[in-house]
């Protein structure tokens, strides 16, 4: 058996000499070997947030000042995207510092930082990176949203629903959307038949988040959901109201069972 190795050691000077060596062909002067000392000399001691932004910090010192110019540069290193519904993240952790450095020095910069964390979730994901704009601007941010939730790819739907979590796992909890959570579930509405299991898990889980922040509101529109809505994916519901339905919330309970009674979707 092998033995486990924290993820918190991948985030180390092999991962900056591997960004180094992606980034210098797009940028000859980069100082390949001060980057990856500098990495070696500070991730020494730190865990995996702290290491993480260690690297974001050290690209920002060695790439261009100019924000436009040193993410175009790193938009040049992302690879290809990524065709499957698996591998976000062990595939492409190596651009988490990429999508800190567009939270941390992105936000002067909002629709290139945008286009940035599109191209970006498409590999890996800007789940985290994007409640940075979201604490910013909503209204900006829900425009993007508003689009992408009718986009082809299941990285970029999914990122809709994960991003706007109250309590994503890793992140900081944030509030509902304008402190309304009817401004989520008008999101999640568009996204509960999405034909991507990827993306159907995260809206139940999104779902079940806000259930721990006002069941009530939740209660209130699923009962509308369920019955304005025909060919009802139930399974969502039932992912979705797990810790009512565990806490024996008798409303909940009651509209799973309306919502199996009208079917799986096709």
């Amino acid at each position: 058996m092998s033995e486990y190795i924290a993820l918190k050691y991948y985030f180390d000077k092999e991962l900056a000499l591997r960004l180094a060596d992606l980034i210098e062909p797009h940028y000859p002067p980069f100082s390949k070997y001060d980057f990856v000392d500098a990495v070696r000399a500070e991730v020494e001691d730190k865990e995996l947030k702290a290491r993480v932004e260690v690297i974001t910090d050290n690209l920002k010192q060695y790439l261009p000042a100019d924000y436009e110019e040193a993410l175009a540069i790193l938009l040049n290193i992302l690879g290809p995207e990524n065709e499957t519904e698996e591998g976000m993240f062990t595939k492409g952790y190596f651009l988490m510092p990429v999508a800190l450095f567009v939270e941390k020095y992105g936000l002067d910069y909002f629709d290139l930082s945008f286009q940035a964390m599109y191209e970006i979730t498409k590999r890996h994901t800007s789940e985290f990176a994007v409640r940075a704009y979201l604490m910013a601007d909503v209204d900006r941010c829900m425009n993007y949203f508003q689009n992408w939730i009718g986009d082809s790819n299941p990285h970029i739907r999914r990122l809709v629903s994960e991003g706007t979590r109250p309590r994503l796992p890793w992140a900081k909890k944030m509030p509902p959307l304008k402190n309304d959570i009817r401004n989520n579930l008008y999101l999640l509405e568009k996204l509960m038949c999405d034909r991507s299991r990827y993306v159907q898990k995260s809206v139940a889980n999104h779902i079940n988040d806000l259930t721990k922040e006002n069941p009530a509101a939740v209660l209130e529109w699923m009962e509308q959901y369920v019955s304005n809505k025909e060919n009802i994916n139930s399974k969502i519901i039932k992912n979705g109201f797990r810790t009512l339905i565990k806490s024996k919330n008798e409303h909940a309970v009651e509209l799973l069972h309306q919502a199996e009674q009208k079917g799986e979707p096709t």
